[in-house]
């Protein structure tokens, strides 16, 4: 189980950044580990104390920086997309003309 946990919890950092459930998968790992090791539930209960502080502070806040942090959110999506596709490539279903607008792309 332990072995699971860190492959779990690196490879949910490593997707962090990428859109996607990378989050998830590290509490997933976090608590495979918890199940055997001390250090890894008190990180496991770290993480939802400060998730369950984040979401109640979202909360109480008005529509202004509840959206701001939506703008923020879609911008690192987009921003993560752009950097994957400037490093892997575009697939080739993707229009050309949808191509030739954005800068360092190319199919």
């Amino acid at each position: 189980m332990g072995l699971l946990g860190v492959a779990l919890t690196v490879g949910g950092l490593l997707l962090v950044p990428l859109p996607g459930p990378g989050w998830l998968i590290v509490f997933a790992g976090l608590a495979l580990l918890a199940t055997e090791f001390e250090p890894a539930r008190r990180l496991l209960q770290f993480g939802r104390r400060q998730l369950s502080a984040w979401t109640a502070w979202l909360g109480r806040q008005g529509v202004v920086v509840r959206g701001a942090v939506l703008l923020g959110t879609a911008g690192c999506v987009v921003a993560a997309l752009y950097a994957v596709a400037l490093v892997v490539g575009l697939p080739g279903w993707v229009p050309a003309g949808l191509v030739s607008r954005v800068p360092g792309l190319d199919q």
